[in-house]
């Protein structure tokens, strides 16, 4: 019966792409068992009162393309969304640490990036391969999946390359309002997860850390003061049909929960270079982020805001409460 047990929650990680390979760890993922307490006082800290709803829009990878910059930008600039991270592995940096420098009052964090998933778009770290070898395939490139870099990349390689990105991000104008991770790579295992925690801190950047990935925390793992956990955190999936999409959004903005909530959409232009970048990669494709854009940038959307009496918030406002 354990061997069966076992080998279900194995093909229910493999399924979902969840790279875990801890026993211990599957179990408290599975059960949802944490230990954790919120950042005291959040809503009041920020402002707002306990029962008020809190709401981050936060468009992700920035730099991936010019596509992806265009769209983010737009909506950044009009307020359809009010935050957003960048990947600071791809080639299109500069234009959004152009766009930082001449808007200080968006709320900008970092994507932090350890995969590079596309078919023919592919990226290595910031640091030369050859001083992060444990994250690097035999093309040169970071792996092109969680399993991969959770399986070979070591702490040491690993704190080395997000410290970089931070760095790079300063040099080119970028003032980081908190880190996040690209496809969640850096959750799973434990000694790469207090990576991610550690540089934050020593970084003074909020983290952000969903109420799932929270299962992590016990009495042997405190949570960090810096750590923000995200308990009503929203993503669309592809289970939602494109046709769906809009009714999606809106019902999130309908059933919003006191507290802090935070929405992920991936914006960008469905053109020639999005849809080449994401060739055979119709989940976070090109079309998914024209959707997406549109669907933000709608009136409905905008009205359901107002309706549900949500109040947006951004990380550069959580950082200045934590630090």
């Amino acid at each position: 019966m354990f061997c069966i047990l076992i080998m279900g929650i194995s093909i229910f990680f493999e399924i979902n792409e969840i790279p875990i390979f801890d026993l211990k760890v599957g179990y408290k993922f599975i059960v949802g068992k944490s230990d954790y307490k919120q950042y005291e006082n959040i809503s009041e800290k920020l402002g707002f009162k306990k029962d008020d709803k809190l709401l981050i829009i936060h468009a992700d990878d920035l730099g991936l393309s010019r596509s992806v910059n265009k769209a983010s930008f737009d909506a950044l600039k009009k307020g359809h969304v009010n935050s957003a991270s960048i990947m600071m592995t791809c080639k299109h940096i500069n234009e959004v640490g152009k766009f930082a420098i001449e808007n200080p009052e968006i709320d900008l964090g970092l994507h932090l990036t350890v995969t590079s998933e596309w078919r023919d778009y592919k990226w290595d770290g910031v640091l030369d391969s050859s001083k992060i070898p444990s994250m690097i395939d035999n093309k040169g490139h970071l792996f092109n999946n969680k399993k991969k870099f959770v399986l070979y990349a070591n702490p040491y390689d690993l704190k080395n390359e997000l410290q970089a990105q931070i760095d790079l991000a300063k040099s080119i104008g970028i003032r980081p309002s908190h880190i996040d991770s690209h496809e969640g790579a850096l959750f799973f295992k434990q000694d790469l997860f207090k990576v991610y925690l550690e540089i934050g801190e020593e970084n003074k950047l909020p983290v952000f850390v969903p109420k799932l990935v929270a299962t992590h925390f016990d009495k042997d793992f405190p949570k960090p003061k810096n750590v923000v956990i995200v308990e009503n955190f929203f993503m669309a999936s592809p289970k939602i049909e494109f046709s769906d999409w809009e009714n999606y959004y809106i019902t999130i903005l309908n059933n919003l929960k006191p507290g802090l909530s935070e929405i992920i959409v991936h914006l960008g232009i469905d053109d020639n270079e999005m849809q080449n970048i994401t060739i055979e990669h119709p989940n976070f494709g090109s079309e998914w982020r024209n959707l997406d854009y549109d669907v933000v940038s709608s009136e409905k959307f905008q009205d359901a805001i107002e309706t549900n009496n949500v109040k947006l918030v951004t990380w550069r406002q959580i950082q200045n409460v934590i630090y």
